[in-house]
């Protein structure tokens, strides 16, 4: 798999994989099907695994990593990259919501220049979850670029996130899903798509709102984020 420029792991420097798996599901999944989902991301080359002690996955992702050194799908735990969650008040922000109907072009220029790497969630727009939607997977533009590549919309989205310069974190437990996320490095995007994908209407898919709900304080924090 690809990787991005050396980031730095306590006092090792080591490549962080381009695409990361998210452990978390909605509805949540019992710890057999998260363990046996993560198994199959491992064995099609996923290195890069996110997760957080609000997703209730971390469990799950400890047993698997267990299992797969138990099978030797992995020789040691240095071979993976896992990254988790922490409340703001405790660190800085690493991780936002990067797509092409959320592009943050000057959020990820100001990072570079600061020597902060980002890494992306929702790169499809949380689609099928009740925070997300189906703007991206079903955009027009993406969509008239993936049918001349070759290539599926979600594919077209990912490539143009890796092409920013930021590390994603994709979330499937399907295993030909897992694969086809990966297939996103024998292609590239042209001046001329980017330049259609650098027009799309720009607006942040997850909110608070749509997961607390459109309460008054809710829509005010929104407003200021």
């Amino acid at each position: 798999m690809a990787t991005i420029p050396q980031v730095k792991v306590g006092s090792i420097q080591k490549p962080m994989p381009v695409i990361g798996m998210g452990t978390s599901s909605y509805p949540p999944v019992e710890l057999e099907i998260a363990k046996a989902a993560i198994l199959e991301a491992i064995k099609a080359g996923y290195r890069h695994f996110d997760t957080a002690f609000a997703y209730g996955s971390e469990m799950s992702l400890g047993v698997a990593i267990a299992e797969a050194l138990r099978l030797g799908l992995i020789k040691s735990r240095d071979e993976l990259f896992i990254t988790t969650k922490l409340f703001a008040s405790f660190a800085s922000r690493d991780q936002v919501e990067v797509n092409p109907l959320w592009q943050q072009k000057k959020l990820i220029e100001f990072c570079k220049e600061k020597g902060i790497h980002v890494t992306a969630y929702s790169p499809l727009g949380a689609n099928g979850t009740k925070w997300g939607d189906n703007r991206i997977v079903e955009s027009d533009v993406l969509g008239d670029i993936a049918k001349a590549k070759g290539k599926t919309t979600a594919q077209v989205s990912l490539r143009w996130v890796y092409e920013q310069g930021v590390s994603l974190v994709t979330k499937s437990y399907n295993k030909e899903r897992m694969k086809e996320n990966l297939d996103i490095f024998d292609f590239s995007l042209t001046e001329e798509e980017l330049n259609k994908i650098s027009q799309l209407p720009q607006r942040k898919g997850v909110t608070f709102a749509s997961v607390l709900g459109p309460h008054e304080l809710v829509l005010e924090v929104d407003a200021e984020i």
